[in-house]
């Protein structure tokens, strides 16, 4: 079918879908695991550059993942407009700067909730060194994740960790440029038992209201307890204008980072609903849609573009809402009609429409397939021996 045949809502959809883009995460190319084990995997990057590389395969074959998003001091090299350029030659960008108060024995009781004013400054100063980061490579966002939290009632005063928070914070907000923001980012629980500091996005919005207007919620849908409405927090931080960004990965019970729309695909269908809704799909809209996953047992090139094709997927389904039927179904009152509506976009068989774009970008229908072709892994599991491969924590 030619675009000129296509339905008014598909050659809508189209044009939406040729402007998405989704991030990725540098750390996802790395060796991961459990706390168990780590695995290793031919071919794996030895450094941030290598990672890059990586990355830059998923951009080639999918066309919409041009960032790349650096985890600090995982990535850290000693020349970042050398990262920059290298990035650039790939065809991809550094995007998000990640910030890590978690893997250091200092942060055993906290980061920037820490009760010894001496690692709290430690704190800071790691955030600090992320603007410096961010000013060498041109990125826009600093995500904050803190693991701080407490495991047993009475360890530390509840109160006074929000009140360190919101002061040590505040500090790196002071330190950014007009166009860099915060996002900050909530997770329910773990690796902290018993409260966890920044444990939901009430919380994480109360702290960016107070700091300002350049502080945004990053949303992971993997962080929530089991039955969260997920699309109904999406559709509140987009009504107050605090959404910033997306972390997408699929989980069955916690946080466990699998490929976006895995386990349950009609969630993220219903996301993106919300966010099509709102229209924040645009690429000026703020919201900056990533990846944030571990590709344990799979390999991770291929991971990341079935990740990618995930999202697509469930955004162009999304799009193909018939949004005129389903207003006039609610206004009616019609529960079913409108039910239907939304059921009868996310049973729509979106692939062909995704292939037709990608051939019409010039790329191959098929970028699962394209990929495997292309002789990438068994290159780099021949040119890659030797050194330390890179991996969670490194």
């Amino acid at each position: 079918m030619s675009p000129s045949q296509l339905p008014a809502t598909a050659t809508a959809a189209r044009e939406a879908l040729r402007t998405q883009t989704i991030e990725l995460p540098s750390w996802a190319f790395g060796n991961s695991g459990t706390r168990f084990k780590v695995f290793s995997q031919p071919g794996g990057p030895r450094d941030p550059y290598e990672k890059i590389a990586d990355a830059a395969q998923v951009h080639r074959y999918t066309g919409v993942a041009p960032r790349v998003s650096l985890h600090i001091p995982w990535d850290l090299v000693d020349d970042y407009g050398a990262l920059r350029r290298h990035a650039e030659d790939l065809g991809v960008s550094i995007g998000t700067v990640n910030s890590n108060t978690f893997q250091d024995d200092d942060y055993m009781l906290g980061s920037l909730c820490h009760p010894d004013p001496v690692v709290r400054r430690k704190a800071v100063d790691a955030h600090l060194r992320c603007l410096d980061v961010m000013g060498h490579t041109g990125s826009r966002d600093l995500k904050i994740w803190l693991a701080d939290g407490l495991n047993y009632p009475g360890q530390d005063d509840l109160r006074a960790r929000q009140d360190r928070l919101a002061e040590g914070l505040a500090e790196i907000y002071a330190a950014l440029e007009p166009h860099q923001r915060i996002v900050l980012e909530y997770k329910f629980f773990e690796p902290s038992f018993y409260s966890t500091d920044v444990p939901d996005w009430g919380t994480s919005l109360l702290h960016c209201m107070a700091l300002g207007d350049q502080a945004m919620v990053v949303l992971d849908t993997g962080h929530h307890a089991p039955g969260t409405n997920i699309e109904f927090i999406v559709a509140q931080l987009l009504r107050v204008g605090r959404l910033g960004a997306f972390d997408f990965n699929s989980r069955f019970y916690a946080d466990d980072d699998l490929i976006a729309g895995a386990a349950d695909p009609f969630q993220l269908f219903r996301i993106m609903h919300e966010i099509i809704s709102a229209d924040a799909l645009q690429p000026d809209s703020g919201v900056n849609f990533m990846l944030d996953q571990c590709h344990n047992i799979e390999p991770k090139i291929p991971g990341q573009i079935r990740s990618v094709m995930n999202v697509q997927e469930a955004t162009a389904k999304a799009l193909l809402v018939d949004r005129s039927a389903l207003r006039a179904a609610q206004e009616a009152g019609d529960v079913l009609g409108a039910h239907g509506v939304l059921m009868d976009a996310y049973n729509t068989d979106a692939r062909p429409l995704l292939a037709d774009l990608r051939t019409e970008q010039g790329l191959d229908p098929d970028p699962m397939r394209a990929y495997a072709a292309s002789g990438y892994a068994e290159r780099i599991a021949a040119e890659r021996v030797g050194g330390s491969q890179a991996g969670w924590g490194a």
